[in-house]
């Protein structure tokens, strides 16, 4: 099993770009974890509504039928971190294939895909670009990998 990051179009911003390498290095630890990008679809003349179906249609060729698929979705659900931790724990002890994170593009996800979600998650309240989403979102799996090892990376509860 392995876990993948599925997400719309390159990440142009070379500090984003560098932070996602970094936590991808630091994830080979723990896991085999990748970065799968789907090229952009040209945006011309296309409604949010086109737009969406197509990136969406484009991402469900990498998921397979057995993979458990989580949307990245401001109407997600939020964790704090050793709780994202504990579910993390949950999806891999079930997943019969992937464990698969997908971000969509600039206007979401269409409901096709939203229903193939085995589950929706939140990183916050906030909003973030979908490419910002990226390295946040890797950062957010080294902890919470780094939690269920114990490692000290995640340093909850201790006082100063």
């Amino acid at each position: 099993m392995a876990i993948k990051l599925l997400c719309i179009g390159k990440t142009s911003h070379e500090f984003l770009l560098k932070g996602e390498e970094e936590y991808l290095k630091r994830l080979r630890r723990y896991a085999v974890v990748s970065k799968v990008e789907i090229p952009d679809i040209k945006k011309g003349n296309h409604t949010p509504e086109l737009l969406t179906a197509a990136e969406s249609k484009e991402l469900m060729r990498k998921i397979r039928p057995n993979d458990i698929v989580v949307g990245l979705d401001e109407r997600g659900k939020e964790y704090s971190s050793t709780a994202f931790a504990k579910e993390l724990q949950n999806w891999l002890n079930r997943a019969s294939g992937d464990l698969v994170f997908v971000v969509g593009g600039a206007w979401g996800f269409n409901p096709e895909l939203r229903d193939r979600f085995d589950a929706q998650l939140s990183l916050s309240a906030l909003t973030f670009s979908h490419q910002m989403v990226r390295m946040v979102f890797l950062e957010q799996l080294y902890r919470g990998f780094s939690i269920l090892g114990n490692h000290p990376y995640h340093n909850e509860g201790r006082v100063l």
